[in-house]
């Protein structure tokens, strides 16, 4: 893989540069974007971005594991968990580029 990470930052900077938003405007508006999404999956609602992907909460039940080193049972307590459903449209774009 070798790619670089993207940064809030350099969402920031692509805001800027396409919208034509000044610097800290542009941080202002991903930050408000960002703090949206989060607020909205802490709720346990799921965020859909059209063309990319859907966003849900999903709650996992307590199970019992296994420690691998020493084979140890190992309670695992319920949780929530975060996870990303990509669309169609994202999957085609991203299974043309090999």
């Amino acid at each position: 893989m070798g790619g670089k990470t993207l940064t809030r930052a350099d969402l920031s900077d692509a805001v800027h540069q396409e919208v034509g938003l000044s610097r800290s405007e542009s941080a202002d508006l991903v930050k408000t974007v960002l703090d949206q999404i989060t607020v909205t999956l802490v709720e346990g609602e799921s965020v859909k971005l059209s063309s990319f992907g859907t966003f849900a909460v999903r709650s996992k039940g307590g199970r019992i594991g296994r420690n691998p080193k020493t084979g140890q049972e190992v309670p695992i307590t319920p949780r929530r968990v975060l996870v990303f459903r990509p669309s169609h449209v994202l999957k085609h774009l991203i299974n043309s580029r090999t």
